[in-house]
């Protein structure tokens, strides 16, 4: 019995050492106890996040101690390090909760706004203020009004009471760790500022579906820049019409505004959202291709061409291998071409495919070109008096009384 005695005492007296030895070091670990967790269980995650070297000893602690049995489920924040007294205190106590939130790549301030006033619980007025931060905006440079393009995507793990202020100069701040010495040379390189490369990094942010044509896509644009071509960019339009669309229409491109660059030449003032690394690092090093436009199949990946030719040729190819819907699709304008003759059968135009544009391939005409095309022109066929149309399996040959709009041949479809 004293042998057994002195054994515990010694293994207490361990426990205890550990327990209150370390110190806090380094950048916090995130923890995620989920609700329902026994101690066991959040012995293990904190094992994995490095926070505790000796599990059974820690468990041994929390019965010792009784700390295991009342901890309390949420995200904490730990730093390695921390005393095994400080971790039980915030497990049993709700000590040292964290909100976590994720931006996703590609997200404009307006998305960013309610998430992150929903995850720590603020007004959204709050962080619309926040975004318009003079002293981040004089920080950075930004000739803009707000912090669009330079609220890093990435998750985060605010700590509980953390204000609308705070976190948005965290991810910030999040914006300038990731930036690249070598960026900076490129912006000499290229003849921009590090505005514009944030501008065209979230262009690019928004066109790509395929990760390896982020630089691809980058080229054609700076291509089309340097030869005074405007960049028709779709993205740039759903940005200056102020809310989502799922598909931009004709009308669409007729919208006011500096960031429509179907009207406006050069790059919009400013970017159109938060654009991650890879599509940084795209703008700064952009691929040596000599495309100007591209078109996108269905699968998401692009053809890109040199001449406006080869272009229209591969919407060609790209819309022929696409299958037929019955939805109604709605158009967008793309390089201009001749309209096709009318038939000798006098049949309405019909598409049987459906083709994903991006937009360098939405162009009515080039500048150097001047190209201009013209619908051709309304036709309406009267049946005569004789004529009854009656319902029947096979298809009539002659048109009804509705009048129809031919398509133009140099239309192309989205599907967006």
């Amino acid at each position: 019995m004293f042998r057994t005695d002195i054994r515990l005492a010694l293994v207490a007296g361990c426990v205890l050492v550990a327990a209150c030895s370390g110190e806090p070091h380094g950048a916090p670990t995130r923890v995620i106890i989920p609700r329902g967790a026994s101690f066991g269980q959040a012995t293990d995650s904190l094992a994995k996040g490095k926070l505790v070297g000796w599990p059974k000893m820690f468990r041994l602690y929390g019965r010792l101690t009784g700390g295991d049995r009342n901890i309390k489920p949420g995200t904490y924040l730990f730093k390695p390090g921390t005393p095994w007294t400080d971790i039980i205190s915030a497990l049993n106590g709700g000590h040292g909760l964290v909100n976590t939130i994720t931006i996703p790549e590609g997200y404009t301030i307006s998305q960013i706004t309610p998430l992150l006033a929903r995850t720590l619980k603020v007004p959204a007025d709050s962080v619309r203020v926040a975004m318009r931060d003079k002293a981040l905006l004089a920080r950075l440079d930004i000739p803009n009004p707000t912090l669009e393009g330079y609220v890093f995507p990435d998750t985060y793990a605010f700590p509980i009471g953390t204000t609308a202020r705070q976190a948005v100069r965290e991810m910030v701040y999040a914006f300038e760790r990731r930036w690249k010495p070598d960026w900076d040379a490129s912006l000499t390189e290229l003849k921009i500022n590090r505005n514009d490369l944030v501008t065209m990094a979230s262009i690019v942010e928004r066109e790509a579906r395929v990760a390896e044509e982020r630089p691809v896509i980058a080229a054609v644009y700076y291509n089309r820049l340097r030869r005074g071509m405007r960049l028709q960019a779709d993205p740039t339009v759903q940005y200056a019409l102020g809310h989502h669309v799922g598909r931009v229409l004709y009308k669409d491109l007729e919208v006011a505004s500096p960031y429509n660059t179907y009207v406006n030449k050069g790059l919009p003032p400013g970017p159109i959202a938060s654009p991650g690394v890879a599509s940084l690092a795209a703008a700064a090093h952009p691929a040596n291709v000599p495309y100007l436009y591209f078109v996108a199949s269905r699968d998401g990946h692009h053809e890109f061409r040199t001449t406006l030719d080869e272009h229209v040729n591969a919407i060609r190819q790209v819309r022929a291998t696409a299958p037929s819907r019955k939805t109604k699709p709605l158009m967008l304008a793309s390089a201009a071409t001749t309209p096709a003759k009318p038939t000798a059968s006098k049949t309405p135009a019909k598409t049987t495919g459906k083709v994903t544009v991006k937009p360098a391939s939405n162009l009515t005409a080039t500048p150097a070109s001047k190209t201009t095309v013209k619908p051709t022109t309304r036709t309406t066929v009267k049946p005569t008096s004789k004529t009854t149309i009656k319902p029947a399996t096979k298809k009539s040959t002659k048109r009804t009384a509705t009048t129809k709009k031919r398509v133009p041949t140099h239309t192309v479809f989205l599907t967006r």
